[in-house]
Parts: structure tokens; sequence; C-alpha cells
């Protein structure tokens, strides 16, 4: 929705000369407060398709399939735009390219005007497209900043601590939203879509004001690039040879892909089975705590990974989700619920715990190594339609066993981690 979502834009992204090393207390502290709302931001924005997705099926009478599309467009925009957007960043510098994205997200937001207007599904998706397109910019500039923000040595925590932000945001979302979304479902006069003007007028008036005043006053930054070191990672085939990146990209694929397959769904296992809730609106409550978990979780996560292998930390949680799923098929929806929900705990440390386990050992190359983790977030457009799909086969409950087997690998991949990866290559970024 995520949220919500690394550490370094692009093959070619590099840290600012002047920030290369540690900052003042201060002055970082400042900037890690302005970043925290971009985080919150960023996670705000991402969560808001987890209303669309029940809400767009009764509006459009959709399939599972095609409503999880909303999920596909915005997550496609990873893949996409990652690379560029890399590319972009180290043109005009972290701040320019953090004021770009909140225009380039404000005008997705304001395309769903004329797609309301239309009553039209594709140009729904398109907007998203764009939208997403924005806070994939901004991911990619916001990540590589807070890297640069102090010792690397203490980035698994650190960053982790501030990714709290980003899902306050998720958590935040959905319920405001649902008000304005969901809750004219009873007065409505129009098109069950004209609801979404209002909530995604407001965000592109913020989005495109914040990236105005950003614009003016980011400074010009100087940029240093990263020299390419000895040997085989200095191409992208060698960089592939390294097993934990391999391993790593496939785990956060699917990482994403089942954080966002669940949350989407979440509201139309509430309601399309026997736990009570009638209606979408009011099963938009019980994602804060899904999110409301991922948020928890990493402040605990901050505070853990300092003491344990990130590498079991990251098998154990995975595991964990793993045995949630498996109970929940078993359990009366009423009891099953909860443990879904309790799915968010679990997911709190995966981004940056998989991110630094990858990436280790990378040296110089991490830069690039951080682009192909990126663009791995498009996972999160292929799993929930893949769910969609098993949902509109075999219902709803069963469907949620796409993101269990999701979770088999992630738990894998921890494990070879703590067994054959020393502690000390790991690097960490946040999501």
């Amino acid at each position: 929705m995520p949220n919500d979502r690394m550490s370094t834009p692009g093959p070619s992204a590099s840290f600012p000369a002047s920030l290369s090393s540690e900052p003042r207390k201060s002055s970082a502290n400042r900037i890690l407060a302005m970043l925290a709302m971009l985080f919150f931001a960023m996670g705000l924005i991402t969560s808001l398709n987890d209303i669309l997705v029940p809400h767009f099926k009764v509006a459009f009478d959709l399939t599972y399939r095609d409503a999880a599309l909303i999920q596909s467009s915005f997550f496609a925009a990873y893949f996409i735009v990652s690379y560029p957007a890399g590319q972009y960043t180290e043109r005009v510098g972290y701040q320019r390219a953090m004021a770009s994205s909140l225009l380039l997200a404000g005008l997705g937001s304001a395309l769903f005007f004329p797609a309301a207007a239309l009553v039209s599904y594709p140009c729904f998706l398109a907007a998203l497209f764009v939208l997403a397109s924005g806070v994939t910019l901004l991911q990619v500039a916001v990540n590589a900043y807070v890297e640069t923000l102090g010792p690397r040595g203490e980035a698994a925590s650190r960053l982790t601590l501030v990714q709290a932000f980003n899902s306050l945001g998720t958590m935040v979302g959905p319920p405001l939203a649902a008000l304005w979304i969901l809750a004219p479902y009873a007065s409505e006069t129009g098109h069950l879509v004209d609801s979404v003007r209002g909530p995604y007028g407001l965000l592109a008036a913020v989005l495109a004001l914040g990236g105005l005043v950003l614009w003016r006053l980011a400074p010009r930054e100087p940029r240093a690039r990263d020299a390419s070191p000895p040997g085989g990672l200095g191409s992208m085939r060698g960089l592939l040879a390294h097993r934990p990146l391999r391993y790593g990209i496939v785990a956060l694929f699917l990482y994403v892909g089942a954080e966002v397959s669940i949350g989407s769904f979440l509201i139309v296992y509430l309601t399309h089975t026997s736990t009570g809730i009638a209606d979408h609106a009011h099963a938009s409550r019980y994602l804060v705590f899904y999110w409301g978990g991922a948020m928890a979780g990493r402040f605990v996560g901050a505070w853990l990974l300092r003491r344990m292998s990130p590498g079991r930390l990251l098998s154990l949680c995975a595991l964990c989700n793993l045995l949630l799923i498996l109970a929940s098929l078993t359990l009366p929806a009423s009891s099953a619920m909860w443990l879904l929900l309790a799915c968010g705990l679990g997911n709190a440390i995966m981004f940056p715990t998989i991110f630094s386990l990858s990436v280790g050992g990378l040296g110089a190359r991490v830069n690039e190594g951080g682009g192909l983790i990126c663009m791995a977030i498009v996972g999160g457009a292929v799993l929930p339609y893949m769910q969609g799909a098993l949902a509109d086969a075999v219902g709803i409950v069963l469907s949620f066993l796409i993101p269990a087997l999701a979770y088999c690998y992630i738990a894998g991949f921890g494990a070879w981690c703590a067994r054959f990866m020393p502690e000390s290559t790991a690097s960490a970024p946040t999501h």
C-alpha cells in the first residue's frame, strides 16, 4: 500500500559530496524531521489504494482480479520509473528531485477529475500510474538522502526507526479516506466514483503547493560519483552473480507483493466472510491494526536489530506470518481476521532487513544493487493480481495462500543469510 517501501535510487545515483561526511547532529535531525513528513505522505498516498480496491470493485462491477489492477498500475511505476528517477536525481540533486516528485504526484491526483467525469476505469488506472511515478521519484530521492545523514554502521536501526513515519501514514490514510470515499454510498446521487474527487483534489493541491515551495527553497547540491571497484561487480552480470543480491531481489519482490496483497484484500475479506462486518466503511477501520502493527513493529525492530542477527530476525518474522495465515484458514472468520491483521507486525522489519542483507559486500557498487532492489518493488503489482485471480477461482479465504507462499521463501532467505553471511557486511536502508 504499501506503504507504504530503499536506500539507494538507481544504478548511477550517488551521494552529495557535501553530505558524505557525518553532518552536525542538530542539522541532521532537522533534515530527518522534514524527511519524516515525506515518509508520512508516501505511506498515506500508497494506503489509499486499499480503499480504492473495494470501492472501484463495486463502482465498476469488477472481478477481484480486475480490481487488483489498481495495485498493479501503481506498483508497476517502481519497475518502469526507478532507473530514470535515479538518473534525474543525480542531475538535479536530492531536494529538487523531491520537489519534482511532489509536482508529478499532484498531477496524477488531479487526473482523477477527468477520470471521474468520464467514469472510466482505464483512465483511473492511468492517473494512478502518474501518481505512483511521483511517489517512486520521491522514494528514490528521500531514501538515498536519509542514508547520508548518519554513520552507515547505524543505518539498520536508524532508518528502520524513521520508516515508522511511513507506517503512520499508512495507518492514518484508510480510515480518513473511508469517511470521504466510502461513506457517501448511502447518499450518492451520481456515480459512485464521484466520491474520489474531494480527497484526491485536496491531495493534488497540497502536493503541488509543497512541490513549488520545496523547488524554490532547494539549493544546488554538489554531487560525486562512486568509483567502480575492481572485479566482476562492475557489470550487471557481476552484480547478479552476487548471491545475496540475487536471492534478495526475489525476497523483496515477494515481501512487497505479500504486504500489498494482504492490505488490498482485507476489506473484502472482512465484508465477505462471517465476521459480522457488513460494509466497507466499517471494515476500513480495521486496517489501522494492520498498518499500525507495522508502525509499532518498526520501533521494536529498530531496537532488536541492534541485538539480534538480521537474518534470524527476518526468518522468524516471516515464519510467524506464515503460521498466522495458515491458522486463519482453519479458524472461524471472526477469529481469523485478527490473525491476518497481525501480519502487519511481522512485516515491520522486512524491507530494510532484506535490503541490508542483499547489498552487503557490494562495496562501492551498493548504488547499483540498490537500483535493482528498487525495481523489485514491482512485486506489489504482481502478487495482488495473482491473489485476485485465485480469489475469483476458489474464494477470498484461500486466496491468502499467495502471500503465505511468499513468506515461505522470505523465511528461507533469512535463514540462509544467518548461516552464510557475516553481519558486518549488512548495510540497511529504508522503504
